[in-house]
């Protein structure tokens, strides 16, 4: 008893060693491909330190749902090839110590670290993922720092582009050429000045751009036009000062994105949160359908929509009217009213048509909505399921391939990884797009992933030799050898 305890706490210390390892490394990776995807909203917008840090907090919270699983694939997969390459995994099972024992206590530490991975995911992720949207739209809002190039067009003022050949070590920009879009291309200027400064007002709201000798070209035409409502009398505007200050619209300053916007989004509720949006919303969508039917039946069928006898010939009586055949009433019109039908019916299709559109959005608004809580909802729990699952892949495949450090298992790892994560957003776009149930498309890695882990878990607790070439030769030898000692193989041979 005492030396099985020896070996649990021995097999957990190194685990969770290489869990730690390996979970750090895989936060690095997956952040640094957060980062690709986000290097626009960053680069160049002269961003504090502050602002920077809290942006990679929150991106690495986001990154833990995928982290995670892959750690666990790839410590328990290191960890006991480590085992079975140093045969310490056969010495216990020499001394009576089953697989299934061996891998109880990092069983249990995994459970432990799946139960965490929920909580996880319901409470922390939510508020994480509301801050960093909030973070990233208003990056996106905050105008880039002002850094005019030397020999090239400045194109990062909205309506305007910048050429500056030459600038002094005192920041003044010489030769300057000016294209001014602000107004339209029908209205574009264009400026030439020998000095220029620009500034930014002590709002930080706008740009001061002071110039010194140039000239200025305008066109009219535009403006013409809508004076005399004709442009050949005045083409263009030529104007040459010593002096020009100009005002651009030009927001430099960081402001915060409300973060009550955020909050009805689904990825900004906890579980609670997303069931009582659900249960809500579905409400709402039998209110709309149930609304939309009755007011069709009420008022486009079963003889209620009005104005539908209007063309009836006059001597038709009322019960004649509910006994006309259409095609003796259609001949029975001349060819006015011919057109005149026609026209109505067309009109009426139009109508009907649009409002079948309509009601369609709207009830799929309110599908979409639930359908989004619905996959976040299914999503805390394939998290900690996909934990569990990898675990009892990695275990087994490592005792079986019997290879440790970061060779042969980093290169499995990842496969199996890719192959989760393309088979998880599979699932996750058919539910998205209402082709399968959220819980099937959410589910649909576990469901996949689950068979294989048992199927490696019970090889390598049989120690059969999955690997093994020799082992499939002589497996296939068995089979040929089987299959020629049937009846029916005789009979074709012959």
């Amino acid at each position: 008893m005492k030396l099985i305890k020896k070996i649990d706490i021995y097999l957990l210390r190194n685990f969770l060693g290489l869990f730690l390892a390996t979970f750090f490394i895989a936060i690095f990776i997956l952040l640094m491909q957060f980062m690709w995807m986000h290097v626009n909203d960053l680069v160049g917008k002269g961003i504090e330190i502050s602002v920077l840090a809290e942006f990679f907090i929150y991106a690495c919270a986001s990154v833990v749902p995928l982290a995670l699983p892959l750690a666990i694939l790839l410590s328990s997969l290191i960890s006991f090839g480590n085992l079975a390459e140093k045969f310490e995994l056969t010495a216990m099972k020499a001394a009576g110590i089953s697989l299934f024992r061996i891998m109880r206590p990092l069983a249990f530490a995994v459970a432990m670290l799946s139960v965490g991975a929920f909580f996880f995911s319901n409470n922390i992720l939510p508020k994480s993922q509301m801050k960093l949207w909030a973070l990233i739209f208003s990056l996106r809002q905050k105008s880039p720092e002002l850094e005019i190039p030397v020999g090239e067009f400045y194109d990062q003022i909205s309506g305007y582009h910048i050429f500056v050949r030459e600038k002094t070590s005192k920041g003044d920009l010489l030769n300057m050429m000016i294209y001014d879009y602000s107004g339209g291309f029908d209205n574009a200027k264009v400026m030439v000045a020998d000095t220029g400064h620009l500034a930014a007002s002590k709002d930080k709201r706008y740009l001061i751009l002071d110039l010194s000798q140039g000239e200025s070209f305008e066109n009219l035409d535009a403006q013409q036009q809508r004076t005399t409502g004709t442009s050949q009398s005045i083409p263009y505007r030529r104007e040459t000062f010593s002096h020009k200050r100009i005002l651009i619209d030009f927001a430099t300053d960081f402001s915060r994105y409300d973060e009550s916007v955020l909050a009805d989004q689904h990825v900004s509720k906890d579980f609670t949160r997303l069931n009582e949006s659900i249960d809500s919303m579905r409400v709402v969508a039998n209110e709309r359908s149930h609304e939309q039917s009755n007011k069709l039946l009420q008022e486009r069928y079963f003889g209620r929509e009005t104005g539908r006898t209007a063309l009836l010939p006059e001597k038709v009586t009322q019960d004649e009217k509910r006994i006309y055949n259409l095609d003796s009433l259609w001949n029975s019109l001349d060819a006015v009213r011919k057109n005149q039908v026609l026209t109505m019916a067309e009109e009426k299709a139009h109508t009907y048509g649009d409002q079948i559109a309509y009601n369609s959005i709207m009830l799929d608004d309110a599908e979409r909505y639930i359908r989004k809580h619905q996959i976040e909802l299914y999503r805390k729990f394939t998290l900690a399921f996909a934990c569990l699952i990898f675990f009892f892949i990695g275990a087994p495949l490592g005792a079986i391939i019997r290879k440790g450090g970061l060779g042969a298992p980093v290169v499995i790892s990842v496969v199996m990884f890719i192959v989760y994560y393309i088979i998880d957003n599979t699932g996750y776009k058919m539910a998205r797009e209402a082709l399968w149930p959220c819980w099937a498309g959410m589910g649909l890695s576990s469901f996949v992933l689950l068979p294989i882990g048992m199927f490696l878990t019970y090889k390598a607790a049989t120690d059969s030799p999955l690997f093994n070439p020799e082992a499939w030769v002589i497996g296939w030898k068995r089979f040929v050898s089987r299959v020629k000692q049937l009846k029916w193989f005789h009979d074709v041979k012959r």
